[in-house]
């Protein structure tokens, strides 16, 4: 798992930055209907994020970072993954999201993230739209730059670059040659699950593939590190989030 029930952004709220936030129901080109909570900008910059949640779907870790995205100007859409098998509705800490996120499919969540992002457009109107994803949605966030979305870029946090997964997934650093989209990917020095050369192949393949690029890696911090209750690692929570600020400015010019 990525975070815990109670995690939440490391990121402080503005007051008044967000203009309205609100619960959407979705609809993918096979007819799935699945969640999505979305956070309008007060002052909208022209940018727009999907976000793409860990494993748990759309816990309320992302409903936050919607509205913190929307208080920067950047209008926001969270989505929940498990229409297919969990229907549609709010869920606690004792959802089961482990028997569902074993039944999600590439091409399913491909669907997904296409209905998504195609919704973001028609309410945002956007100059310029990203995708950020954390853990189990890093991974997919970088393969949407694959997906033919016309994607202004695409950030990952701890999304794993190499190797299979259970949903059919490619790993990025196999098919960096058909990613369009400038990444940004953030990774932690002490992550048990994706190893340097794992990060380092990724790299390289995005230099071969000759894809414009980040790769940070924070020394000493873990999986999962953005998180407000990880305060031993609040400054390389800051420093990520600079980062993605940053990366969203460069590349939402008109």
């Amino acid at each position: 798992m990525c975070f815990d029930h109670d995690s939440r952004p490391p990121i402080p709220p503005i007051a008044g930055g967000a203009l309205d936030a609100q619960d959407i129901t979705l609809e993918a080109a096979d007819g799935n209907r699945f969640m999505g909570y979305l956070a309008r900008a007060a002052e909208p910059t022209g940018a727009a994020m999907l976000i793409l949640p860990d494993v748990r779907g759309l816990h309320a870790y992302y409903r936050e970072l919607a509205l913190r995205f929307a208080e920067h100007g950047v209008d926001a859409l969270a989505i929940d993954y498990f229409g297919r098998t969990a229907g549609i509705g709010d869920r606690g800490p004792g959802f089961e999201y482990r028997e569902h996120v074993n039944q999600t499919r590439f091409p399913n969540l491909r669907a997904d993230i296409t209905a998504a992002s195609t919704r973001l457009r028609e309410v945002a109107k956007p100059r310029a739209l990203f995708t950020v994803g954390f853990c189990f949605g890093g991974r997919l966030s970088f393969l949407a730059a694959g997906l033919g979305l016309d994607l202004s870029g695409v950030i990952g946090f701890y999304g794993w670059p190499v190797g299979e997964t259970h949903n059919q997934s490619p790993a990025p650093a196999d098919v960096a040659d058909t990613l369009k989209s400038p990444v940004l990917g953030l990774f932690g020095g002490a992550d048990e699950g994706i190893s340097a050369d794992a990060v380092a192949t990724f790299e390289s393949a995005l230099e071969t593939a000759g894809v414009e690029h980040r790769i940070t890696t924070f020394p000493d911090a873990p999986h999962s590190f953005f998180d407000r209750k990880a305060e031993e690692f609040a400054g390389a929570s800051a420093e990520a989030w600079d980062q993605v600020q940053s990366f969203i400015r460069a590349h939402s010019a008109a």
